[in-house]
C-alpha cells in the first residue's frame, strides 16, 4: 500500500506539473496580448516592475537606447491617455500599440501629454521584449489624445479576403521604397481613400486654408499636405528622403489588415537636396543639415492597397540604430520580417 501511495503521488505530481506547463505555454490570444499592454502600462504608472510578469532576461529599449527595467518612463509616467490603437499579432506573440500617456509636470497636479509607440513580445505568459518610442512634444500629443481611432483600423477583414503575412509586409514596404529617393515613377499601391496621420496631424488630403490656392504638383517646388498619397509620391518631390533603413516589420494583424514597422528616415542634405522632378524641373528641397527621423509606422492594407497610414516620429541623432539590429542591419534599406523571430 505504501508503494501504491507513492506511485499515486508521483503520478499526480507529474500530471499537475504537465497541466501547469501547458497553462504557461497556452497561446495568448488578442484579448490576452492587448491585456498585457494595460498590465504593462499600469506597472509603469505605479513605478513598480513587480506588477507585470517579466521574463528573467527581458530586454527593454526606449528611443533606441537599451535601458534597465525601472528606468526611463518607469520613473516619470503620470497617467494613461485616451488614444489607444492596437496591432495584435497572435501567431507571433507580439502586440504593438499607438497611444497617448502623461508624464510628470512641474506642477504636480498636472501631467504632460506624450505620444507613445510600444511593442511587447510575450512568451509563456511573460514579457520578453519591450520596445518603446516616446515623442515628448506636448502639442501633437494633445492633438492625438483628442482623436478617436479611425474605424477602418477596427474593421475585420473577411477571412477569404485576408492577405498573407508576406504579402502585407511587401505592400507596406512599397511605401518605404517609393519614398526613398522618390522619383515619381515607382509602384505606389495607394487606395483612392488613402490618408496619413503623423504625430496626430493630417499630412495628406489636408484642407486648403481659406484665402490660399491648392498647390499644383506640376509646378510646386515642394510637396504639400493638401495632396493625396498618390499625388505626393508621383510628384517626385520627396526625393530628399535619402534612405529609409532598418525597416523592421514587428507585427502583422491579418484579421484587421494592419502592418506595424519601426525604421529610420535619413535626410543626408548637401547634394541630395537637388533633385529632378518627373517632368524634368530642377528643384532644391529638404533639410539643410543631416537629419534622421526615428519612426514607428502602421499601415491598413487590404486588397493589395494601402488605405491608411499612421506614424509616430521624432528627430534622433543622424545615423542612429534601433537597439535591436546590428550595425549592418541598421544601415540596410531592406525589409526585415522579425515578427516570428
Amino acid at each position: 500500500m505504501g508503494n501504491l501511495r507513492v506511485l499515486q503521488y508521483l503520478a499526480g505530481t507529474v500530471l499537475l506539473a504537465g497541466a501547469m506547463s501547458a497553462q504557461a505555454a497556452a497561446p495568448c490570444d488578442r484579448a490576452c496580448l492587448e491585456g498585457f499592454v494595460d498590465t504593462y502600462l499600469d506597472a509603469v504608472l505605479a513605478h513598480d516592475p513587480s506588477r507585470v510578469p517579466l521574463a528573467p532576461n527581458v530586454r527593454y529599449t526606449e528611443d533606441g537606447q537599451h535601458l534597465v527595467i525601472g528606468d526611463g518612463l518607469w520613473r516619470t509616467m503620470h497617467a494613461k491617455g485616451h488614444y489607444r490603437l492596437f496591432v495584435t499579432d497572435v501567431p507571433a506573440g507580439q502586440v504593438a500599440f499607438f497611444g497617448t500617456i502623461e508624464e510628470e509636470n512641474r506642477d504636480p497636479t498636472k501631467g504632460t501629454a506624450v505620444l507613445m509607440a510600444l511593442r511587447l513580445r510575450v512568451k509563456d505568459q511573460k514579457i520578453t521584449e519591450i520596445e518603446q518610442l516616446m515623442v515628448r512634444d506636448e502639442k501633437p500629443a494633445l492633438a492625438m489624445d483628442g482623436k478617436t481611432v479611425d474605424p477602418i483600423y477596427l474593421a475585420v477583414v473577411p477571412p477569404a479576403e485576408r492577405m498573407s503575412r508576406a504579402a502585407m509586409i511587401a505592400t507596406a514596404n512599397k511605401y518605404f521604397t517609393g519614398m526613398q529617393k522618390n522619383d515619381g515613377k515607382g509602384d505606389y499601391p495607394f487606395a483612392d481613400d488613402c490618408n496619413r496621420l503623423e504625430n496626430g496631424g493630417q499630412t495628406t488630403n489636408a484642407p486648403t486654408p481659406p484665402g490660399q490656392t491648392r498647390p499644383d504638383p506640376k509646378t510646386s517646388a515642394s510637396y504639400s499636405a493638401q495632396w493625396s498619397c498618390m499625388e505626393q509620391f508621383k510628384s517626385g518631390l520627396l526625393h530628399f528622403v535619402s534612405r529609409i533603413r532598418d525597416r523592421r516589420f514587428v507585427a502583422v494583424d491579418r484579421e484587421r489588415g494592419i502592418v506595424f514597422a519601426f525604421g529610420f528616415f535619413d535626410h543626408q542634405g548637401g547634394d541630395t537636396r537637388h533633385l529632378p522632378t518627373p517632368d524634368g524641373r530642377a528643384v532644391v528641397a529638404g533639410p539643410v543639415q543631416p537629419w534622421t527621423w526615428e519612426i514607428a509606422e502602421l499601415f491598413k492594407v487590404q486588397d493589395g492597397k494601402i488605405h491608411r497610414i499612421q506614424a509616430v516620429l521624432q528627430r534622433s541623432p543622424f545615423g542612429m540604430n534601433s537597439g535591436w539590429s546590428t550595425w549592418e542591419q541598421g544601415l540596410s534599406d531592406q525589409a526585415r520580417d522579425v515578427t516570428m523571430k
